[in-house]
């Protein structure tokens, strides 16, 4: 018998910057023509259909202009259409378009095209660059850093897909000014997340700033980008591939998740997410991880920001204690929880793990008990 080595060894740098800015799109055109991507002529634009009106369509025109091949693709916005059925679209469009393994995508919108066209673009051809135009605030929180692309199926969240890092960021802080307040409102709440992650002084800020955030003061818009992708990265960087600290970004999310899926995507990930966070600090207190004061300071930050705390009567909370199960912190078939350690720290459960086992019972309890 016979045996034949095959040694890859390699190192990549995937390194990339975050451009924060107002009204970027001639930048974007000037990097393209600087070389960020090489001599790629053609882009497939992936947006949604809400987008393409209010900034895709500009930066299409713009990259005809300076002499690109350039297409447009448009999915129904939401986290409905983040399913492998939209991916299959896309690229089906793609290829009919004539594109192939010289190609370049740019992502224009929110989390959600961010998500799909990121993992299109790790797939296309085996692997193409793409380029992230985030237009929303829940896109500069939470998918300007970390390379995490995915698809949503009807068993799991955000559990098909794979790490696939951009070749540039853009965070266009005049395109939040477009947003619907639900929108805006839904941004803030990954950035309360980050904030009692990371940071009791970036929430004390946000407990001073939230309404300004709303009148977007630039000042303050441009901070709180900043201080998200800067927790977000500090994060990031020492465990890209979440295998252990990248869980505390999770936070909120076991029962949040869960209840955007449970209520049929009605909820904003936002939304769903402060609900989550109001169970979580419930838990962290019940565990004595945080007191009442800070439990409820947490709470007051998300009804100052507009964003729900109670569970809605319409959720079924029995089968959102069935939904709990997948996620993918699940191990064994058993619940863990990201929990929260006062304000701006995570309990870390043993030596570089940090989520906590929690039986069903005490999470069931936690549900049916809130308001």
């Amino acid at each position: 018998m016979n045996t034949f080595r095959v040694s890859l060894k390699k190192t990549v740098d995937d390194s990339y910057d975050i451009e924060t800015g107002y009204c970027l799109e001639e930048k974007l055109i000037q990097d393209l023509q600087s070389g960020i991507v090489g001599s790629i002529q053609k882009f497939a634009l992936i947006t949604d259909h809400i987008v393409k009106d209010l900034y895709a369509e500009k930066i299409l025109h713009l990259l005809k202009q300076a002499g690109y091949r350039a297409d447009l693709f448009v999915f129904e916005a939401g986290e409905k259409s983040k399913t492998r059925k939209t991916k299959e679209e896309i690229e089906d469009a793609m290829l009919a378009k004539g594109f192939r393994r010289d190609c370049c995508i740019l992502a224009v919108g929110g989390g959600v095209v961010t998500d799909l066209a990121g993992f299109v673009a790790g797939t296309f051809g085996r692997g193409v660059p793409f380029i992230n135009y985030a237009t929303t605030l829940l896109a500069a929180a939470d998918a300007s850093v970390g390379g995490k692309t995915a698809v949503d199926t009807p068993l799991a969240t955000n559990l098909i897909g794979l790490f696939n890092q951009p070749k540039k960021v853009y965070i266009d802080i005049a395109a939040w000014q477009t947003l619907p307040k639900r929108q805006v409102a839904s941004g803030i709440a990954e950035t309360i997340k980050h904030a009692c992650l990371a940071s009791s002084a970036f929430f004390d800020y946000l407990e001073q700033h939230i309404s300004d955030i709303y009148s977007f003061d630039q000042a303050v818009c441009e901070h709180i980008a900043q201080e998200n992708c800067r927790i977000k990265y500090t994060v990031v960087m020492q465990d890209e591939r979440e295998s252990g600290l990248r869980e505390v970004l999770n936070l909120g999310h076991t029962v949040g998740r869960a209840i955007e899926t449970v209520s049929n995507y009605t909820l904003l990930h936002g939304e769903a997410l402060s609900i989550g966070m109001a169970a979580q600090v419930r838990l962290a207190c019940a565990f004595g991880h945080m007191t009442a004061n800070e439990r409820d300071r947490v709470i007051r930050l998300f009804e100052k920001a507009n964003l729900p705390v109670t569970i809605p009567a319409y959720i079924d909370r029995e089968q959102l204690v069935k939904k709990l199960y997948t996620d993918k912190k699940v191990r064994n078939g058993s619940l863990r929880f990201v929990i929260q350690n006062g304000i701006g720290s995570i309990v870390e459960y043993t030596d570089g793990v940090f989520a906590i086992p929690v039986d069903e019972a005490v999470a069931r309890k936690i549900i049916m008990d809130m308001p």
